[in-house]
């Protein structure tokens, strides 16, 4: 069904709100530079380095360069969003799971989503961005439409070129939105469709999961133009 050019589907209006997403972010990354890429505004971000340089332990990636991972936490940004698992049935056991935690550290996570806590959320570089959407986007595709048996986190070479990167990333985004076009009614519905191993996809109707999906797509994409508009003016933003 369409309404002067808005399709008013469940399928349709996620694919139109990916495509838009898409298109804006393809144009603020025209341009984007090695250097820039790369750049890394405060102290300890995370961000891709070669594997002997990696700052955080859980570091990973299948060559000679890996995407930063810390190790397991929630950070205090998150516990609103840990709350709404647990009020959406999700169990503490699979919550843990879902964060690579403790069941305890949910417990308190929970004891405390109304307190403010200290917010450790590194601040993390363009080139990392794009290497978590990457990866998490090749891990979909493979637990959703491909064979189901690939480490996700062995999926994407990281790379410290910006047009390398981009060649791939804008592949992989594309190859996802063609396989979820051709998704039926039945499959958006169906629980488990897709068997992500590294979130609540294997508990969740497809249709949770592509707007989960797009959300992640579009809040990362929003972090990195303004990683760029403070590229862009970081010799100015003192006067």
């Amino acid at each position: 069904m369409e309404t002067d050019g808005l399709r008013t589907d469940r399928l349709g209006l996620l694919l139109d709100q990916f495509d838009q997403a898409r298109a804006m972010a393809r144009v603020r990354l025209a341009g984007l530079g090695d250097e820039e890429y790369l750049w890394e505004p405060v102290v300890r971000c995370w961000s891709i380095r070669r594997r002997g340089d990696a700052a955080t332990p859980r570091a990973y990636g299948p060559g000679e360069w890996v995407l930063d991972k810390g190790a397991p936490d929630i950070p205090a940004n998150e516990y609103a969003e840990v709350a709404r698992q647990a009020a959406d049935g999700m169990t503490i056991a699979k919550i843990a799971d879902d964060w690579s935690v403790t069941v305890e550290r949910v417990e308190q996570v929970l004891a405390h989503t109304g307190t403010p806590g200290p917010d450790d959320t590194p601040i993390t570089t363009i080139a990392w961005r794009l290497g978590h959407l990457h990866s998490d986007f090749a891990g979909r595709w493979e637990w959703t439409f491909g064979e189901r048996r690939r480490d996700p986190k062995l999926l994407v070479d990281f790379t410290p070129s910006a047009a390398s990167a981009l060649e791939r990333f804008w592949k992989l985004v594309d190859r996802w939105r063609d396989s979820v076009a051709a998704v039926t009614d039945e499959q958006l519905d169906m629980v488990g469709f897709s068997q992500y191993p590294y979130g609540s996809d294997p508990d969740d109707p497809f249709i949770a999961v592509l707007a989960g999906a797009n959300l992640e797509f579009i809040h990362h994409m929003a972090e990195v133009a303004l990683l760029r508009d403070l590229w862009r003016t970081r010799f100015t933003a003192s006067e």
